[in-house]
């Protein structure tokens, strides 16, 4: 039998032994409930990473294979950037080819018109912020080797999947150099946010997909000049605390897709979405998994 002032001290002891246990186990409670839960999105497909370490945030069929719309300009712009001696300061002229594409086919143009003489830097511009897909063949037609325009674009688009395979993205495969593919052209919200991951190193890459909105003056055919003015697609900009791009898609096939990307503090997160329902959706899904990827 323990006594008087002994008594007390082992009282004492255990006392706070199990003050020890509470707080422990309130510290684990709490670090628990700092762990935020995966969101709900509406597009069918979904990936985030940390841009620096590529630490995995979220998933959802992250490596199905999916239409992308017009988030396959970013490999575009990819293989342009990886052509030798590349100056972007060289000028193309409009052909009445582009028009006629996008009229055949309801497609997003830069409204370029022909006989203009662009830069490579406009036309880069053009393809990104409105999604021209008149200036994505002018590039094409630019940047394919061969002796006709058919010939060219199936060479540009075979340097596309040739960089794909380099990049390691198992799951893409490209039959346009726009999007508007023909029934073999898709990819997955992993493969496309690893080869955004890529573009982005890149400062001209970084420069164009910033870019809320551009007026860019052009030579005409009689050398006058005219000015284009382009307006980014993508909302997340200017709306979207430290977001820095990236790019917009849609289609039938596709859906509504986003690649997109926002720094705060020290850390870039960067994701896709496809298939989301809308245009407005596509941008909550996206904020939704920036979110989640900031506060984890």
């Amino acid at each position: 039998m323990i006594t008087g002032s002994k008594a007390i001290r082992r009282t004492s002891v255990v006392a706070v032994t199990a003050g020890a246990v509470l707080t422990v186990g309130a510290l684990g409670s709490t670090a628990q409930a700092a762990t935020p839960a995966p969101p709900p999105i509406v597009a069918k497909g979904g990936y985030v990473m940390n841009n620096s370490t590529g630490t995995t945030y979220y998933t959802k069929a992250a490596d199905t294979k999916r239409s992308t719309g017009s988030t396959t300009k970013i490999m575009t712009f990819e293989v342009v950037l990886r052509q030798k001696k590349l100056n972007l300061n060289t000028k193309v002229t409009v052909q009445k080819a582009y028009s006629d594409y996008i009229v055949s086919k309801n497609a997003s143009s830069a409204r370029l018109i022909v006989g203009d003489k662009v830069t490579v830097r406009q036309l880069l511009y053009g393809m990104m912020l409105p999604s021209g897909c008149d200036a994505a063949y002018a590039l094409a037609d630019k940047y394919g080797v061969g002796s006709t325009r058919a010939a060219r674009v199936k060479q540009f688009v075979g340097q596309m999947n040739s960089t794909a395979k380099a990049l390691g993205l198992k799951n893409t495969h490209f039959d346009s150099f726009d999007g508007i593919g023909n029934g073999n052209n898709y990819s997955t919200p992993r493969d496309l946010t690893k080869l955004a991951s890529t573009a982005m190193k890149s400062a001209d890459f970084r420069s164009v997909v910033k870019t809320r909105s551009i007026k860019t003056k052009a030579t005409t055919k009689s050398n006058g000049y005219r000015y284009y003015t382009w307006t980014n697609t993508n909302t997340l900009l200017g709306s979207y605390s430290g977001a820095i791009g990236l790019k917009t898609g849609s289609g039938p096939q596709a859906g509504y897709c986003l690649v997109f990307a926002a720094t705060r503090g020290n850390r870039t997160v960067i994701g896709t979405v496809l298939s989301s329902s809308s245009v407005n959706q596509r941008a909550a899904d996206a904020k939704k998994l920036m979110d989640y990827a900031f506060k984890r």
